[in-house]
């Protein structure tokens, strides 16, 4: 193909470029075709060439958000940027250029060959989101260690690598390593990898690629069981409910009461603290366990109410489909008949039944609309009246458990208070067995600093639990209304569209016996 443009000076990649390159691939994905329209579309270009442009830098490519090839060769690029967009990309060629760093390909999830030949690359990198890869041509760059190798393991599809022209060929059994860490490969620097490679790279690096699978093996254990605890983690904000289903919210409680913490080593309060933790948390328990039964419950009236919508607009496009159909029977047999017909008066009379029929189809298909705007509405209301009681019970139920997590904040506030007098007493009676830490002993210097330090404890209990149940209620109140206004809008945007299908419909109808009749007239 016959370059578009050649300059020593750096280029900047504008619309102008880009058009003119799009024109001149015309026989390549009739982009030639596009190019000569009037405000072109860049997103239906699946190919794009666009090397030896003294390219500077890579730029404008985002309305290219279907294109699959892109030919960058050839340029003076530094940097891999400007291709966020590109998410069906297969194919991209960054080969000759002046790059240094990989980087700029995080969205690139579709890429299946990557070329970045003869640039200054010293090291592999930033590649973990193309899973797709399976060709990889870094030729003639300056990667000079093995631990690049290691790091393309994880990618399952690679079967192409051509690394010639880096120092990292000159290691000592560069070739059979490659074999030992890349099993799966089946080219190297063009030539392909035979069974006996395989088999020298499997014996002599047997152990140390066993300790390697293992390692990666724990690793991807590791990181399946945190990607778990996260989906369950997800999944219990859904429900409104995270961090319940343990001492997270009592644990809480103490991380900033430091006066608590300290009154927690007088006697008797650490068993008491045992068994009020204890109550507490199975109170935590009941609204976690609670909370995701509701969770389902209102997943499933969700479900319930998709299916009846979308039962109730299929059964009404069908009698719609039936409507057309029997029109567009008669229609064509009517409008024949116009054309066959020469007496004018006849003719007149036959386009005015066909407008009265247009007519009459625009009627009924609204009626079948307004309809189901009815139907829907109905079924709309009754799902918000519903969901709103669920969600109305499921916080009044929380809020009476949460009434329960303070009526044993205020017991053992009572009790704690009980025992913190009971120590001063005996502390300026000189009666005081145990023997206490002096930054406890600082709290009881008389009753004033004891019952303030007790009743600072109990407001940072209060505020806590509060706070969550404060968290919990708004944060459900807040779905609701969304999804509720949500469906509303949706219900809205599909009637105008319906109807806007209507009148496109009717007036094409319209418009198709308008011109027959100006023929006719002719």
């Amino acid at each position: 193909m016959n370059r578009i443009y050649n300059s020593v000076e750096p280029r900047v990649m504008d619309d102008d470029m880009l058009k003119l390159a799009v024109g001149e691939q015309g026989p390549q994905e009739e982009a030639g075709q596009l190019a000569k329209q009037e405000g072109i579309l860049f997103k239906d270009v699946l190919s794009l060439q666009l090397d030896f442009q003294n390219i500077l830098r890579i730029d404008n490519l985002w309305q290219f958000e279907n294109l699959k090839k892109l030919q960058l060769d050839n340029n003076i690029i530094e940097r891999i940027e400007g291709l966020e967009n590109l998410t069906q990309l297969v194919w991209l060629d960054l080969s000759f250029n002046n790059i240094k760093v990989i980087e700029g390909l995080d969205t690139l999830v579709n890429l299946e060959d990557l070329s970045l030949f003869n640039n200054r690359i010293s090291k592999i990198e930033s590649l973990d989101a193309l899973v797709k890869l399976q060709v990889l041509s870094l030729g003639n760059n300056q990667i000079d260690n093995m631990v690049n190798i290691i790091y393309l393991r994880q990618f399952k599809c690679l079967r192409t690598l051509s690394l010639s022209g880096n120092p990292i060929t000159q290691a000592e059994d560069y070739k059979i390593f490659i074999c030992a860490y890349l099993p799966d490969l089946v080219y190297l620097d063009f030539r392909r990898i035979d069974d006996h490679m395989k088999y020298l790279a499997e014996t002599k690096y047997q152990y140390t690629i066993d300790e390697l699978k293992h390692q990666e093996h724990v690793r991807q254990t590791k990181l399946e069981e945190k990607q778990a605890q996260q989906a369950k983690l997800e999944e219990h904000k859904m429900a409104f409910v995270e961090h319940l289903n343990g001492s997270f919210l009592f644990d809480s409680m103490y991380t900033e009461d430091m006066e608590g913490n300290k009154l927690s080593c007088l006697p008797i309060v650490g068993e008491l603290l045992e068994v009020y933790r204890d109550k507490f948390v199975i109170i935590c328990l009941n609204i976690f366990e609670y909370g995701l039964k509701q969770h389902e419950k209102r997943k499933l009236e969700l479900d319930t109410f998709h299916e009846c919508v979308q039962e109730a607009i299929q059964e009404n496009q069908e009698q719609g489909k039936l409507q057309i159909a029997s029109f567009e029977e008669k229609h064509l047999l009517n409008l024949s008949a116009i054309r066959e017909e020469s007496d004018l008066p006849s003719i007149e009379k036959k386009i005015v039944e066909c407008s009265e029929n247009i007519t009459e189809l625009f009627n009924v298909l609204m009626t079948l609309e307004m309809q189901l705007v009815e139907q829907l509405e109905e079924t709309i209301n009754m799902f918000e009246r519903n969901i709103t009681d669920m969600v109305g019970l499921f916080i009044e139920n929380v809020q009476s458990l949460m009434a329960q997590c303070r009526d044993l904040e205020n017991h053992h506030h009572e009790k704690l208070l009980e025992i913190s007098i009971s120590t001063l007493e005996k502390i300026i009676k000189g009666e005081l067995d145990e023997e206490l830490p002096d930054d406890v002993r600082t709290l009881f210097v008389d009753k004033d600093t004891i019952v303030n330090a007790v009743g600072a404890s109990h407001d940072i209990h209060l505020l806590k639990i509060d706070n969550r149940e404060d968290e919990l209620v708004t944060r459900i109140n807040s779905w609701c209304t969304h999804l509720v206004d949500k469906i509303h809008k949706d219900e809205i945007m599909r009637n105008r569209k319906r109807v806007k299908e209507i009148n496109q419909y009717i007036d094409h109808m319209q418009s198709e016996l308008d011109n027959l009749e100006c023929g006719d007239m002719d």
